[in-house]
């Protein structure tokens, strides 16, 4: 049950903060946009529940 808030989130910020800014010309323009928010969603974002660190940083600290 949780992991689906955990998506409906991911979609809501995705529309919100990408898609509903932005007009794009082809379905292309689309997808490349997609895919570099699901990057920065999943690597680069800051998040207070990981004590103000990116994904990314999160993981690597954990991991040493």
């Amino acid at each position: 049950m949780k992991k689906d808030i955990g998506i409906q989130n991911f979609f809501g910020h995705l529309k919100s903060k990408l898609l509903y800014l932005q007009s794009f010309q082809t379905k292309e323009m689309v997808r490349r946009a997609v895919r570099n928010y699901i990057y920065f969603y999943n690597t680069e974002r800051i998040q207070l529940k990981l004590h103000s660190h990116s994904p990314i940083e999160y993981r690597r600290m954990a991991a040493s």
